[in-house]
């Protein structure tokens, strides 16, 4: 794992664009405003570009790559086609699986069941009935908390571009594989109920 990924608070900021087909954000410490990550879809196919401007955006693929400034590939979050209920799935540098996201039916504000690696459910991603503010639950320890950020009235009506504060509790361990999928939540919940 990744170092960069020790750290308790992040703020992730989506790249605003009115007419954008593919996805960027850069992930900032919010003491400092350094860049420490980008997130970025990449090679996008020209059908997914297409879909993209039509009202089956949703239904469309992911795949988001996840790396330092200086391009140290750290996770890639992705997702084939969706039709009802997303499963995301993500690979760590090496691209080797170490959990996922499958969303549940029937959630006010959205929820996902976070699995591990072998597939198990570790913990929820439950989010509020507005939608903009989501816990990591584990039994009855909150793990993790995403907070969506307001961003002005122009850029809410005229973008989709959203922002995200992230902050893990200081219990969860270090280098721990749960740290990396936390993470990588935040992009499965704008891509999957954002977008």
């Amino acid at each position: 794992m990744h170092p960069i990924l020790n750290r308790n608070l992040f703020f992730v900021k989506e790249h605003i664009g009115a007419f954008k087909a593919s996805n960027s954000y850069d992930v900032l410490d919010p003491e400092t405003g350094d860049v420490v990550l980008h997130c970025r879809e990449e090679n996008l196919s020209w059908l997914t570009k297409l879909l993209r401007f039509s009202r089956y955006k949703r239904l469309t693929p992911f795949n988001i790559h996840i790396r330092t400034p200086s391009g140290e590939p750290v996770l890639r979050v992705h997702r084939g086609t969706s039709f009802i209920l997303s499963n995301v799935s993500v690979v760590d540098n090496a691209e080797q699986p170490i959990g996922g996201f499958r969303q549940k039916i029937f959630s006010i504000g959205g929820a996902f069941e976070v699995l591990d690696g072998t597939k198990q459910p570790v913990c929820e991603l439950k989010g509020s009935w507005t939608s903009w503010n989501f816990r990591f639950l584990s039994k009855d320890r909150e793990l993790a908390w995403v907070d969506k950020k307001w961003t002005g009235m122009g850029k809410e009506l005229f973008t989709s571009a959203d922002n995200y504060v992230l902050r893990i509790a200081e219990d969860v361990p270090p280098d721990h594989s749960l740290r990396q999928l936390i993470f990588a939540a935040v992009m499965c919940i704008d891509m999957v109920l954002k977008e």
